[in-house]
């Protein structure tokens, strides 16, 4: 019979006939199939309880999830951090001794046959180069066996200011400008290591962002028109530099000099007192310590006490206005603070040192603020040196702060001469690269040491001069000491 036929006679049936008869045809068949348990998950594992491990053994650890912060070791205590920040190392023993290494000395700093020479620091000098914080981290201090100097033709012409300035007893000021990695701050060094070896008193202010960066306690000072502010803690801390630096055996200025002058003092000081017991005062008592500050200077300024050295490091920080605040809630100006006003007036020539002395400023490019004043002050004095009738003209772009173009009147006014009083013009050293053979001096230094390990030759002194920037000393250790290849 035709399949249609069958379809059609299967359909004129009822279901329960047409279900039978299909199931007749067509017999029930069971499919097997294993993916259902091929792909269904497997069932988890019973954790099973292992043997604790025999005394005697070593079992490794790996525990997860145990954080850092569950560390037994021993966290530092506060300030821990900052001082290893900030510490100095100024030996190597792993370098060698220099054999013909030839300590600084007085003649040395008034002769000009010196430069081009490497000479060391003596070891007194070194911890009043400490206490006054003059040593940078920045400075390649600890690749050596004993600090050492490079006189360059710029410390040569800081010790004729110096000669002249203790010779002829007058105030001469000085501002170092140069690019970065230039060795403005180890020129300043190098001007107080001179100061110290000289005996002269040394004053430094090291980083003058630490005085204006509100990281310290002040307090207006009564009857001061306008008003000024003075950092207690900050100034018993320097007192403190200052009586350290200025206090060896070879020059004990400070503990047999006697107080000369009545003094108007918060705490009462001891009969016939020294400088020393002055200075201990004001360390001791802090909220005298502005008072003490003012007496030692009146002190230092009397006829027949030795020359002063004034210096800052970080000029920049202080042309500006601070981060302290006023009773109104407005930025306290960086002259209107005590210590810093006292440096500008001696800086800017509105007060002298009668006993002969240099103010020294130190900028920097590393760490310095925008202070277009200051800038364009420094700009001008380096262009008159070159071409006095090529004078750059201010940009009336930028802003300027009067007080301090004031304070820097000498530097930008073509008038500018030698003031009254024992006060000198101020003027810009600048601060450029080393010359060939204060390269090759410096180089070979650096091979004695066992830290340059190649011939210094004329060839290899020029290629790593140029490297260098044209001698910049910043990048010519770099070059031939830290980056060695």
């Amino acid at each position: 019979m035709p399949p249609s036929t069958c379809l059609w006679t299967l359909t004129q049936r009822s279901p329960e006939t047409a279900v039978r008869f299909l199931s007749k045809i067509h017999p029930q068949v069971v499919y097997f199939s294993t993916s259902q348990a091929r792909y269904a998950n497997p069932s988890p594992k019973k954790k099973t309880m292992t043997a604790a491990p025999k005394r005697g053994t070593k079992t490794l650890n790996t525990k997860k999830g145990r954080s850092a912060a569950q560390d037994t070791g021993k966290r530092p205590a506060p300030g821990d951090r900052k001082q290893a920040r900030k510490r100095i190392v100024l030996t190597n023993d792993n370098a060698l001794a220099v054999a013909s290494l030839k300590d600084m000395d007085k003649a040395d700093t008034t002769s000009e046959t010196s430069q081009g020479q490497v000479l060391g620091i003596p070891e007194a000098t070194v911890d009043a180069l400490r206490a006054v914080e003059a040593f940078k981290t920045t400075q390649g201090w600890n690749l050596f066996r004993r600090p050492a100097t490079l006189m360059r033709k710029e410390t040569i012409e800081l010790a004729k200011v110096m000669n002249e300035a203790e010779g002829q007893k007058r105030t001469l000021r000085r501002i170092l400008s140069g690019e970065r990695l230039s060795g403005k701050s180890t020129l300043l060094l190098q001007a107080l290591s001179m100061a110290f070896v000289r005996e002269w008193v040394v004053i430094n202010l090291p980083e003058a962002q630490d005085i204006v960066n509100a990281h310290t306690e002040y307090a207006p000072l009564p009857d001061s028109q306008p008003t000024q502010y003075t950092q207690d803690t900050y100034m018993a801390n320097l007192l403190g530099q200052i009586l350290k630096a200025n206090s060896s055996a070879s020059n004990p200025f400070l503990a047999k000099t006697q107080v000369t002058a009545n003094h108007t003092l918060p705490v009462a000081l001891p009969a016939n007192a020294s400088l020393k017991q002055l200075i201990e005062v004001g360390i001791v008592s802090p909220e005298a310590s502005w008072p003490v500050f003012l007496a030692l200077w009146r002190e230092l300024t009397q006829p027949g006490r030795p020359p002063i050295m004034l210096a800052i490091d970080g000029t920049a920080h202080v042309m500006k206005e601070s981060d302290y605040l006023n009773a109104q809630v407005k930025p306290i100006h960086s002259f209107d603070l005590a210590i810093v006003r006292h440096f500008i007036d001696h800086l800017s020539g509105a007060k002298s040192l009668p006993n002969g002395g240099v103010v020294l400023a130190a900028t920097s490019q590393s760490n310095a603020p925008k202070t277009p004043a200051l800038d364009f002050s420094i700009e001008v004095a380096e262009a008159r040196r070159v071409n006095p009738n090529n004078i750059p003209r201010w940009n009336p772009y930028k802003n300027i702060d009067p007080r301090v173009m004031e304070a820097f009147k000498d530097l930008h006014s073509p008038t500018a001469e030698n003031g009254a009083g024992g006060v000198n013009a101020m003027d810009v050293i600048k601060v450029g690269g080393l010359s060939k053979d204060e390269a090759r001096s410096i180089m070979e230094y650096y091979a004695e040491s066992g830290m340059l390990r190649a011939k210094v030759d004329d060839g290899f002194v020029t290629e790593k001069w140029s490297l260098a920037g044209m001698g910049n000393i910043g990048e010519l250790e770099r070059a031939s000491v830290r980056f060695r290849i």
